[in-house]
């Protein structure tokens, strides 16, 4: 198990059931959702660092960050519904505008009881 499922209030899978669970029932969709931007200053930074090959470090820890609070708030949402497991789990994402740097994160997955 990861740092970042230990760290979750509830089991989170990309698979359709949780191993060693017995899935009870379905609650439905759930969502987690964050725009996020870099900043000025990283924005700036991450410009110059583009122009060269290589990882943009400035917007890997951006993007990494905004994906643990887009799945911290899809758990909050599937417990706020009833559930107490995520199954399915699914990133997307969106540019919102490169010149502003904005990123919209969604995290996704059904919310499901399991016992």
């Amino acid at each position: 198990m990861t740092d970042l499922q230990t760290s979750l209030a509830i089991p989170v899978s990309t698979t359709p059931d949780i191993p060693g669970r017995t899935l009870e029932s379905f609650v439905g969709p759930a969502f987690g959702l964050i725009v996020r931007s870099t900043g000025a200053g990283g924005n700036l930074k991450g410009t110059f660092k583009g122009f060269k090959q290589g990882e943009v470090e400035e917007f890997s820890a951006s993007l990494e960050a905004a994906r643990h609070v887009a799945l911290e708030r899809l758990v909050e949402h599937a417990v706020a519904q009833g559930g107490n497991a995520v199954i399915g789990l699914r990133f997307d994402s969106t540019d919102m505008g490169s010149s502003q740097g904005m990123a919209e994160i969604l995290a996704y997955g059904t919310a499901v009881v399991i016992h």
